[in-house]
């Protein structure tokens, strides 16, 4: 990592010309140096155009006159004139977010980025980025798609009956989420334009720390921003063309039969889920012994169990070999344990790379790691020190709202005179798997080795809706407790609306609660969220030695048949 760098301190300076000082402080006008945005007197109605006119005017004068200086040295020329303050490959969740911040702090600032597409390629990609058209929104809206199926199933305990099986038309649901892509990416240009960002197409490369060439263009900048994301990785096997990734996974022409998903992690099930919600034949191939590594050992069990229950067929400890095609057009998949044949579709879900290739990195210095990433301090800069770097191209906490926050910390770093680190403490994160998954704090396993004596509350119960559908349905809680402060850890949940459950106890484990804060808190019922605040007994005590058993919530709640 680039950790020998210093944290930069900047400085922001106005022209002291009669010429600004009148424009900035004539008609009563009062600005924020720390702030952009222009406080007004009441104005009459009759000249609120006139006036807003005159007001945007002002702010692109002011603009002109600003001047960022980054005293330790990134290499820039004081007196040379560039054509942007900032400029920033990759119109994504944070490249969108950095730019616009730091247009609003008085920067001039540019985007580019390459003609949109659903699919992402070395010549397609779209303003949004990789969250907003290939990854977390259209993967949520065929989540949705694929609820409706276990909803079904579910209303006939209510008593719901259906003259016919409901059917579902996957190019329906297709043109509507482009629709809504479209929809997406309009906004997001509308969010550049209105801030005074320019919007240039097309594929960026570095030419040298302060030069950016877009197909042929040139373009200079005080500060270069890399925000490119990353794009799905997928072995070569043999046959490994025959696969498809998530972005085409999105975008299929047709609904699979029959799937192979070759992956353990969140991407992999999710898909998973997916697919089998919309009656698809699922098989889901790791190479581990359980799904999700990295996750609390008793949600990666749980998660398993309740999927194995909707019909999804896990192999475990299998690696894919070779991928082959039969004559009738279906596909074969080779491991180390055998052929399983019949796939329509074989998908890849193996991780995600940084896209950092032909961007012209290696030449002008900046360090990468093995897989390609992008090496930044702490500030998001890289060993260049006038190029920076946010979001999956740097491999941290690959999530867009941490995206969004670096964005926006390395937007006050440079042209606030605000040095922001971002803060990586308690990120909370969802996994729209079916059941989907919440969690933010840290593991029982991570708990363990870092405090050493801790407390374990779990519950696994039955939820009220699953009393009347009849369906196997469960849902897993547990907390997390060190047994020294009585501070809660972490949060971990496995059952339905646990992504929206989890945002609100974040906001408590990030501000360090205890358990008795919890205890203390009144439940909302009936909810399977009063849970949090209602497990009293500990399920286990670890004492830096084997873990001591209690009395769990679940037992007393299994003993009344719940």
């Amino acid at each position: 990592m680039a950790s020998s760098l210093t944290a930069p301190r900047l400085t922001t300076t106005f022209s002291s010309s009669p010429t600004l000082q009148t424009l900035l402080f004539s008609n009563k006008l009062s600005i924020s140096i720390s702030n952009p945005f222009l406080s007004l007197p009441a104005i009459p109605n009759s000249l609120f155009h006139t006036q807003r006119r005159s007001i945007f005017r002002r702010r692109d004068q002011r603009r002109a006159f600003v001047t960022v200086r980054a005293e330790s040295e990134n290499g820039s020329d004081a007196s040379r004139h560039y054509d942007f303050d900032l400029f920033t490959i990759g119109a994504g969740s944070g490249g969108v977010r950095a730019s616009r911040f730091a247009s609003n702090f008085g920067a001039k600032v540019a985007v580019c980025e390459l003609p949109f597409s659903t699919i992402s390629s070395e010549t397609t990609g779209g303003v949004g980025g990789t969250c907003v058209l290939r990854g977390c929104v259209p993967k949520k809206l065929l989540v949705y798609s694929s609820k409706y199926a276990h909803e079904f199933e579910e209303s006939h305990g209510f008593g719901w009956t259906y003259e016919t099986e409901p059917k579902h038309d996957w190019s329906t649901l297709m043109a509507n989420k482009n629709a809504e892509l479209q929809r997406l990416t309009g906004i997001y240009k509308n969010i550049l334009n209105n801030a005074g960002v320019t919007l240039i197409e097309g594929r960026g490369k570095i030419v040298d720390p302060h030069t950016v060439d877009v197909d042929g263009k040139r373009y200079s900048a005080r500060h270069i921003l890399i925000s490119v994301g990353g794009r799905p990785f997928i072995p070569d096997i043999p046959g490994s063309d025959y696969a498809i990734d998530s972005d085409a996974a999105l975008d299929l022409p047709s609904k699979p039969e029959k799937i192979a998903i070759i992956g353990g992690g969140y991407i992999a099930l999710e898909f998973a889920g997916i697919f089998n919600g919309l009656t698809t034949e699922v098989h889901v191939f790791i190479r581990q012994k359980k799904v999700l590594r990295g996750f609390d050992e008793e949600v990666r069990d749980f998660i398993s169990e309740q999927m194995s229950l909707r019909g999804i067929e896990f192999h475990t400890e299998e690696s894919p070999q070779a991928i082959v095609k039969a004559a009738d057009g279906s596909f074969s998949l080779k491991t180390n344990k055998g052929t399983v044949k019949g796939f329509s579709h074989v998908m890849f879900a193996t991780g995600r790379r940084p896209n950092t290739k032909n961007l012209g990195l290696e030449e002008i210095g900046v360090k990468m790691s093995k897989n390609g990433a992008i090496e930044v301090d702490e500030y998001s800069r890289t060993s260049v020190p006038s190029i920076w770097a946010v979001g999956d191209v740097t491999d941290r906490i690959n999530l867009t709202p941490v995206a969004l926050m670096e964005g926006g910390a390395l937007a006050k770093t440079i042209f606030q005179n605000e040095p922001t680190k971002p803060d990586y403490r308690a990120v909370p994160s969802a996994v729209f798997s079916q059941p989907p998954i919440g969690q933010v704090g840290l593991t029982e396993e991570q708990a363990i080795e870092k405090y050493g004596d801790v407390d374990i509350f779990t519950s696994n119960f039955r939820p009220l809706k699953a009393t009347l559908s009849g369906l196997p349905d469960r849902v897993f809680m547990k907390l997390i407790v060190c047994a020294k402060t009585n501070e809660v850890l972490g949060w971990h949940m496995c059952g339905e609306d646990s992504p929206e459950i989890v945002q609100g106890f974040a906001v408590a484990v990030k501000a360090g609660l205890t358990k008795a804060d919890f205890d203390a808190t009144v439940g909302v019922h009936p909810s399977a969220a009063e849970e949090f605040v209602t497990m009293r007994t500990p399920t286990r005590k670890i004492r830096k030695g084997p873990p001591s058993e209690g009395k769990t919530d679940s037992d007393i709640k299994t003993a009344a048949s719940v």
